[in-house]
């Protein structure tokens, strides 16, 4: 089936927007937005303003009201959002973080660690196809958090067999994957996806998916250094302000980042692709929030000081080895 004719892309630019036309950014790197941020927008209004910003791509988390991929008509749907995305000239990735698509009830269940994984893994199944179809750049999942009844070899061995059957998807369907540490999940750190990756072979299509917020978070590595430590398997990057051992997402200028040498960093190994911002608490104001921090990286990635800082209060941390989710600041977990 094929979709209405979607709208014309705006040629009107918001009274905010200080930048160059949509797709073009600062330094040759590719800025994206996650939709993860703009959850009280609808998906097709969120699309536009983060092109009408400036940005040349964005972070799509498959989710209840953002192409939620168990609804009726998806073929018809997916077909509108990437003639929409076409239009607005933007990139894409697609990202499966959404926290209760699957359950009710609980936050990101099932997990590939759960004792009846399968509809996490028809979910991850059903990222893939989408990817495909929207010529995603990446499709991004995670490990999820050990459930306390599993014995953690139990749980890694769930955590690769289900891994493996998402690969094997993504290779039928010539989708690439990228697959993020997340603090606090089994696969937390650089060196727990080594192994991951180690355990299914190095599949070709298992590439990595880096938060720079995470690096700060927990990495041993200063951060341009955890750049350059996965640049071969780097395919998907999320960027946000973090803090040492505290496990949450900050505007930029909030947090304790040096961003300019991190960019330098993916200029460096020649990373083409979306550097996205992730910001999941923060769709109370998405479009200014989305505003001014596009703004203070096309000021960073050339070298320029920041436009702003985004001097909040900080809540009480949250250190990033929690298991649990006792945290409202947490963005993932």
């Amino acid at each position: 089936m094929t979709a209405a004719r979607p709208p014309a892309p705006r040629t009107d630019r918001p009274p905010h927007h200080s930048g160059p036309a949509t797709g073009e950014t600062g330094g040759g790197l590719r800025f994206g937005y996650g939709t993860n941020g703009f959850a009280n927008h609808r998906l097709d209004e969120a699309l536009a303003v983060i092109a009408d910003l400036g940005y040349a791509g964005v972070a799509l988390t498959l989710d209840h009201d953002h192409l939620d991929p168990f609804a009726p008509g998806l073929a018809r749907r997916v077909d509108a959002v990437a003639r929409r995305l076409s239009a607005l000239g933007l990139g894409v990735v697609i990202e499966t973080g959404a926290r209760y698509l699957l359950d009710p009830w609980h936050k990101h269940a099932p997990t590939l660690l759960h004792d009846d994984p399968a509809r996490r893994i028809e979910f991850l199944r059903r990222a893939v196809a989408v990817g495909a179809d929207l010529g995603a750049e990446a499709v991004s999942f995670w490990a999820g958090v050990r459930p306390a009844a599993v014995p953690p070899a139990v749980a890694r061995d769930r955590l690769v067999a289900g891994c493996a059957t998402v690969v094997e998807a993504a290779d039928a369907a010539g989708v690439m994957l990228g697959f993020e540490p997340e603090p606090g999940m089994l696969v937390e750190d650089i060196e727990d996806w080594r192994r991951l990756s180690a355990a299914l072979g190095g599949p070709d299509r298992f590439g990595i998916t880096l938060d720079i917020g995470h690096c700060r978070c927990l990495e041993p590595l200063p951060v341009p250094d955890c750049v350059r430590a996965v640049a071969a398997r780097l395919v998907n990057v999320q960027i946000d302000d973090m803090r040492r051992g505290v496990h949450e997402h900050l505007e930029f200028g909030a947090g304790e980042i040096d961003f300019p040498p991190v960019l330098a960093a993916l200029r460096e190994v020649g990373y083409a692709g979306l550097v996205a911002v992730e910001l999941p608490r923060h769709s109370h104001a998405a479009p200014a929030v989305a505003a001014r921090s596009l703004d203070f990286l096309r000021a960073a990635a050339t070298g320029l000081p920041a436009p702003h800082a985004a001097g909040r209060p900080v809540p009480a941390p949250r250190l990033c080895s929690s298991p649990t989710d006792a945290s409202p600041e947490a963005a993932h977990m």
